[in-house]
Parts: C-alpha cells; structure tokens; sequence
C-alpha cells in the first residue's frame, strides 16, 4: 500500500500568482516594525495572517535587512508547543546577513488556527507551499524563474521535519537544515513495535490536550495508550506524516543536527535521513551535538552560524563558504573549572561514517540468565526522564561521568566483558546477538550497554538510551540481534562494558501481564569505533594564553604610573590594623554627571569579620569590589585597605585576595600541580604562598592528587577559593562562592570562610543566598540604587522584628500554649517543632515574655527574634528586588 501523496509540482508562472491571488489572503496590509541594532542593518519586520481557503489562518513574519533588493528567502519552523516567536531571533540575525527570512506559527500553536496534523501532507505541509508562492511574488525574493524563489528551510525538531518534507513535496526548495528531529515520527514513537509512552504523552500535552489534534490522530493516541501496543493502523497513520514517506524525493543539499542527549529522536533517526538523501545524490553533511530532547547543551550559536554557511554556499552560491567537514561529533573533554559546566570539542571526518565503522568485538560472560517481567511492569527501571531537560537533564549528568540509571533485582540479565586494556571510543551503535525465551507470546526487553567502573560499582549510562525490543513468537525461543542505541563516549582503559535487559523502563509501555524471561548470549558485543573521526586538540584555558601578557601590561602600568603611586596619599596610621575603610565612595554611569552606579557610600571592615554584601541587581555591589582590587577609578571618596589608599597596582593589594568569576584550571593536572603552576605564574617566592596552609582551610583532603577533572562542582569552588587564599592575604573578597554549589557543598562553603576569618583575617562575600549569610556573616552592609542602606552586626539587623522563636526542651501542649498566648502583650502562640511562636503586641516586650515563661514553668532553652534575614532584607530594600 503506497501512502506517498503525489508531489506538488513546480506551478507554471501565472499559475503561482493566480494561486497567490486566490488562496493566499492577507489580511490587511499587515504590521511592520523595525529591529534596532547599533552595529548592523536595521531588520524590518511585517506580520501578517494568511488564510488557506480552509478556514485556517496562519500567522506569519516576514524579516528583511539592508538595501533594496532581490535575495535568497529562507523558511525558518519552531518546534512543537511553541509558535513562529521562538525563531524571531535567528530570523533578524539570518535577515541582516542578507536574507528575506518568513517565520509561521503551524497549525494548531501561537496565533494560528486550525487542528494540529503533526506536519500532515495536506495540511501543514500544503502551507509550506502556499508560504513559497509568497515568497515567489515578493519584490525582495530571489527567483530561479517565474514562480521559483531561491529558498532553503530550516527548524528544529517539528520545524526541522517540515523542513524535509517540504523539500520532499515541493521541489522549490533548494537547501535544508534540519536540527533534532525525525525522518520516520512511527519508529520515533513506537520503536520496534514498543510504545514510547512517556514521550507520546508529552506531545499530547504540549500541544493543548487530544481534542486540539486531528481526530483521527486523537483516536490514534487514545487506543495505542490504552492498549500500550501500538497497532499497524497507527504505524500507518505516523509513517505517511514522516520525511521517510517521501524519501526518494529529498534531493537538495541537507545539513542534519542530531542530538545525542535524545532519547525522543535519537542519532539514528538522522542516520537513516543522511543515507537516504546521499542516495539520491545530494550533498549532506552531519552533524551530531551535545544538546538534545533530554538537555545538554543545545551548542545554539555554532548551529546557527553553520546552517547561516551552509545557506550561503547553497542559497547564494559563495563556493567560499565552509560548510564544515561532512562529519562533526561535539566530544566532552572534562569540566570547566569556573562554571562545573562540561567542556566541549569537535571531532570530525571528510566522510560521514554511519553506525557500524571500524567494529571490533568485545567478548562478553554470563551465564543464561532467568528474570521477571512484574505484574503491572511495576515497579519500572528508569534510563531517560522525558520532559528534564533544558540545560541539565539525566543525560548532561551522564556526559559528566555520574552514573543515574537505575535497574530493579530480579528485573534484569546482565552480561560484563573484561576490563579494556586502552581506551575505547565508541562512536556508533554496538550490537549484539541474544537468545530469549519468554513464558508468554511476546517479550518486551530494554537493551542498554553501561560504561563500568574499575571499582564496579559507578556505572554510566552513555546519554541515558535504551534499545526497546519487542520479540514475537518468543515463547519458543528466537535468536534476537539488538542494534544498541548509537552514542559517542569514550570507555577508559581499565573500565568494563556490561550488557543489560531489563523487562521494564518508566518511558516505555510494557506488558502489564507476568511473565518470565530467560535469555543467553549467542554472540560477543560488536563496537563501532570510527577511527576515522578525528578529534580537534583540547585548547588551554584563556588565562594561560593571556598570562604572559597580562604580566607584561601590568608591569608596564606599574612603571607608568609609579611617579603617580609615590604621589598617592599617605597611609593613615591609626587605620593601620583596619581591613578596610571606604568613605564617601561615588562612581558614575560612564557618559552620565548625574546617575551613579555608587554614591556617598561608607562603611568600615574590621579584623576577623565575615561581612556580607547585600543588595538587590543594579544596587552597586559589583562596582564597589572593583573599586575595592584597584580594577576601576572612583569619581569621588577613598579606599583604604590597612590604612593605604587603594589605587591600580598599589602594594598594598597583595594582602588582598578575590575569587570573583571563578578561576581556569587544567583539567589534566591534579589541585596540587594548578595551584603551584598559579603561584609559579605569580614571580613570587614559592615559600610565600603558603600552600598546605591554604589547602588545610579549603579542606580538599587526598582530592589534590587527583587530576581536576574529576572533581565535583563543590570540590572546583574549594580548589577556586584556595587559590585566592594563596599567600593568605588578610582580606578575602568573594563574590558569589557558592553559585552552582548544592546544599551540602553550600555548608561545606560556609565553613571555609568561617575557618579562614577566625584565624584573624577578614572575608567580604557577596550573594545572593540570604540564608547562608545569615549563617555565615558576622556582618552586613545592605545597598541599594548605589547607596548604604545599613551596615552593622547580623543579629542586630535582623532582631528587630516583633515575633520570637522560644526554644524548648521538649514539645510543649497546647493547653500551656493556649496559656501563653493568653498572656498580656502577646497576640498570638503557635506550637513548632522548636518550641513556640510568640508574637507581641504593641505593649509587648522580650523582657517580660520571659518572665512570664518562667512563672508559666515553660521549659525555655533559648528566646530570639524569629524574623529571618529575607524578611529584614525586603523591608530594608522596600521590596525593590
């Protein structure tokens, strides 16, 4: 049974415009608008509303840049759930490198009307061609010939499918680039005949509820979700709105992003695009990112300057643009040492491999193995979570080396091969021959190979995939060759490769009935290795190529400016011993006389003291630490650390310590060799660091022999903090230490500063975590718009509330509560887990409370004011931040 459609022909000249005329309307002359840009053309943008001669409107935009003149168009499609507003920002940045670029809400999403098709041959992809005869009749369009504009598509996920069909039904269009999406949606969804609930759903969902798609879609998706079986008259359904339909007919250049964090369009679904359209003769390149369905890192702008190139070669024909290799991988190199953030590089190759190059085999053991299907497939192993995603997700963890999978005893078979004896990369899909015999008919199994520590215990999930296998007739026993999901990770030398089937996954239907499985293998585990992708050297941190030039400009503006040092005001003996003094410190907004960033401020920092700087965004905190290291000029006031005038380069500094943005390491070296190879840098005498000291206080323990990039975000903040404890100068300024850092690293955070200042030295900190500088703070200066809204101890600024927390021995009844609130100057007493809420009334006082407690013989171990340091914060500030 063919379900293809038949092609849209190229429409003959008067033909197009007829068609413009009669089935495009727009309504009115629709809205322009002009994008604003200091360094490039202004973007000039028209919405307007197109109707199909249907009844279905769709919205649209249509962005242009430059001067006048004919230019080739591109269609840009936005995902699913969202609207035409998502690509707003790649269509101006695509309009001012000179191209006419027509964003659309689809069916169903943003403004548009109509039923949702899940891109349906006669209805989204039918726009995309009236959206071309538009195109074809705009004075700014490029035109092959009448009728004909010059014009590519591009999107990502459900834009990128629409992409290749257009391309597959319309035969105007010259170039694609799809991102992370489907060229078969019925395998997407229902993976060798297994039902991808959890992802189903959330289609469903996102797109406003089963009644806003197309009725047969709707009654599609009720019956396989109720059944959990997908059907034939569903693979049907799915498969005649998919690029697969229409395979033989996409032959124009195609540049393919794929995700490997995807477990919704995982790498295999653009592998059976590329080969498909390479056999049809077009050029493809491919590309697979870091980012995906399930998180990671969507690598956004590399994307949009590689799809920017390959229109400029394909679309304006420049033969000087570089498209790229045929092949690019992006690989993770370790963990960026300032933001925990995985580092990321390219790999590549002049032809694209597939899944099955360079194999090798990999002997697995185990012996045949019996397990349990549960009844209900309850409880379920868990790989991907679908809808965790973003810039996080289980996958950017397991890219990261922290193994989150989680198979149940007696649910799984697993078969473990020896250690490897060298590094293996596995780029590709492994597979491997397994023999299954199940108590019932069918056996639903989850394949997944883990990446097995030397320890045995930490096992890795590459990117969080497993291969769903539905085994038919299994009862008898059948030989099964898994294709494993295709990845690209690199298994250390040492680590071992464990084959596991498990009976169940969360994101997968499986059969609620019980049965039993037993499975044996038939053949070693075959790894794809690539070996022609070759991956680009690590670069080294900005800092070490910056270092040796760093150096020399400070040197010279020390020799520059030491006529103006020696002219400096001099140091104030009786500040001698104090921190820090600042007075009537003001800097202005650059080319304003009149906005401050900081005005009249003073306050004073003294001995062993953790003061924390507090302010809403926009209060000044940022500005005053760079007055404060000597990196910006007040306009008016003075600095003084220790009694001397802060200026640029003044010696006075180097008692001076900061962590303000974080610090780069070399992923390669241990904690030890970075903080050494820091102070090496410095020019200072090594004897004056004063390393082991810093380090008892960061408190990284065995840690410092270990090479940096496997330290956890907490352990890289420790390693950050000494090294600006380096020397132990006697005032620490850190800025947002504990950014990135969870609870426990948090606590562990608080007491590095806490330790470092009760040895007599001073701490400034500034966060935004009120709660922990309410823990950690001895004091506080809270700004705000620039100025000094109060400083002073952090008891004092937040004991001025009017309810008390009284601490008891033990819990107390409500009978002797009730006694309490009916007390004189109480209004109210609430019973916590601590005690007693107490709040006064306007007559009420501290003094009296406790008197009356202890006449009452409340069991009271502590009286305080309950208010918090947020609460004190708000009404110091007026709300403002």
């Amino acid at each position: 049974m063919d379900l293809r459609l038949p092609r849209l022909r190229r429409p003959r000249p008067r033909r197009a415009l007829a068609a413009a005329a009669a089935v495009v309307v727009l309504a009115g002359a629709g809205t322009w608008t002009a994008v604003a840009s200091d360094d490039a053309p202004e973007v000039r943008r028209a919405d307007r509303v197109m109707a199909t001669g249907e009844g279905v409107r769709i919205d649209t935009s249509f962005f242009t840049a430059g001067p006048e003149g004919r230019r080739p168009a591109v269609l840009l499609g936005h995902g699913f759930g969202g609207s035409k507003e998502d690509v707003r920002a790649q269509a101006e940045d695509l309009a001012r490198d000179g191209y006419a670029v027509l964003t659309w809400s689809a069916r169903g999403f943003g403004r548009s009307t109509g039923k949702i098709g899940l891109n349906d041959p006669e209805g989204e992809v039918a726009d995309v061609s009236r959206l071309v005869d538009w195109l074809a009749a705009r004075p700014e369009v490029r035109l092959d010939k009448d009728g004909d504009p010059r014009v590519g598509m591009a999107g990502n996920s459900y834009g990128g499918a629409i992409a290749l069909l257009g391309a597959g039904y319309d035969d105007r269009i010259d170039a694609v680039a799809p991102a992370i999406t489907y060229f078969d949606l019925a395998e997407a969804l229902f993976p060798d005949g297994v039902f991808k609930k959890l992802w189903a759903g959330a289609f469903v969902t996102s797109g406003g509820g089963c009644a806003r798609f197309e009725p047969e879609l709707c009654a599609m998706y009720e019956r396989v979700a109720e059944s959990g079986v997908p059907d034939a008259r569903a693979r049907a359904l799915l498969e005649a709105r998919s690029p697969a339909a229409v395979a033989d007919r996409i032959d124009v250049p195609t540049l393919l992003m794929q995700g490997q964090t995807d477990s919704l369009f995982p790498l295999g679904q653009a592998d059976a695009a590329a080969r498909a359209i390479r056999a049809n003769g077009a050029p493809v390149g491919v590309d697979w990112l870091a980012g995906g369905h399930d998180g990671g890192d969507p690598e956004t702008g590399r994307l949009h300057e590689r799809v920017r190139a390959w229109f400029d070669r394909y679309l304006k024909g420049d033969e000087s643009a570089d498209t790229g290799p045929a092949f690019r991988v992006t690989r993770t190199g370790g963990v960026d040492s300032t933001d925990g953030q995985a580092q990321l590089r390219g790999a590549s190759a002049d032809a694209y491999p597939g899944l099955r190059s360079g194999t090798r085999t990999v002997e697995l053991t185990g012996r045949e193995q019996r397990f349990a299907n549960p009844a209900g497939a309850n409880p379920p192993a868990v790989s991907a979570l679908p809808g965790i995603g973003g810039s996080g997700g289980l996958s950017q963890l397991s890219s990261l080396g922290i193994g989150v999978s989680l198979d149940f005893p007696g649910q799984h078979a697993r078969f473990e091969s020896a250690p490897v004896t060298r590094d293996l990369r596995v780029t590709g899909s492994p597979a491997v021959t397994v023999r299954v015999r199940s108590t019932s008919d069918d056996a639903v199994l989850f394949a997944k190979v883990y990446d097995v520590g030397p320890d045995g215990r930490q096992q890795v999930l590459p990117s969080q995939l497993v291969t769903p296998v539905r085994v038919e007739g299994a009862r008898a026993g059948k030989d099964v060759e898994l294709t494993l999901p295709a990845v690209d990770h690199e298994v250390r030398e040492g680590h071992r490769l464990r084959l596991v089937l498990a009976s169940t996954d969360l994101a997968y239907a499986s059969p609620a009935a019980p049965a039993t499985y037993t499975v044996s293998l038939k053949s070693g585990l075959t790894v794809p290795t690539a070996p022609g992708v070759t991956t680009a050297a690590a670069p080294l941190p900005a800092w070490v190529v910056w270092l040796p030039v760093a150096g020399a400009v400070i040197a010279l503006a020390l020799l520059l400016t030491g006529r103006r040092r020696t002219a400096a005001p001099a140091p104030d003996r009786d500040l001698a011993d104090v921190p820090l003094q600042i007075t009537g410190l003001s800097k202005r907004y650059a080319r304003s006389a009149d906005r401050y960033a900081v005005r009249d401020l003073s306050f004073r920092v003294d001995k062993g003291q953790v003061l924390g700087l507090l302010g809403p965004n926009g209060a000044g905190k940022t500005t005053t630490l760079r007055m404060l290291m000597g990196l910006i000029k007040p306009d008016d006031g003075e600095i003084r650390v220790f009694g001397h005038a802060v200026r640029p380069g003044a010696p006075v500094l180097s008692r001076v310590g900061a962590f303000v943005e974080g610090a780069g390491f070399l992923p390669h070296l241990s904690g030890r060799e970075n903080l050494e190879l820091y102070w090496a840098a410095t020019g200072r005498p090594p004897e004056d660091a004063h390393l082991d000291e810093a380090l008892e206080i960061a408190g990284l323990g065995d840690a410092l022999a270990r090479a940096v990039r496997t330290y956890s975000q907490g352990m890289r903040q420790r390693l950050a903090i000494a090294q600006a404890m380096l020397g132990l100068p006697d005032l620490l300024i850190l800025d947002e230490p504990t950014n990135g850092l969870d609870p426990p690293q948090i606590r562990e955070m608080r007491e590095v500063m806490i330790r470092y200042a009760a040895a007599g030295r001073t701490v400034i900190v500034s966060s935004h975590l009120l709660a922990e500088v309410e823990q950690s703070c001895t004091h506080l200066v809270v700004m705000d718009r620039g100025r000094l809204v109060q400083a002073g101890p952090v008891h004092d600024i937040i004991g001025s509330g009017d309810t008390l927390l009284v601490g008891t021995v033990t819990p107390v009844e409500e009978p002797l509560a009730e006694k309490v609130a009916a007390l004189p100057g109480v209004e109210s007493a609430v019973r916590t887990d601590e005690g007693l809420l107490v709040r006064l009334g306007a007559d009420g006082t501290a003094p009296r409370l406790i008197a009356e407690l202890v006449r009452l013989e409340v069991p009271v171990t502590s009286v305080g004011p309950h208010r918090r340091l947020e609460d004190a914060f708000l009404t110091l500030i007026g709300g403002s931040a």
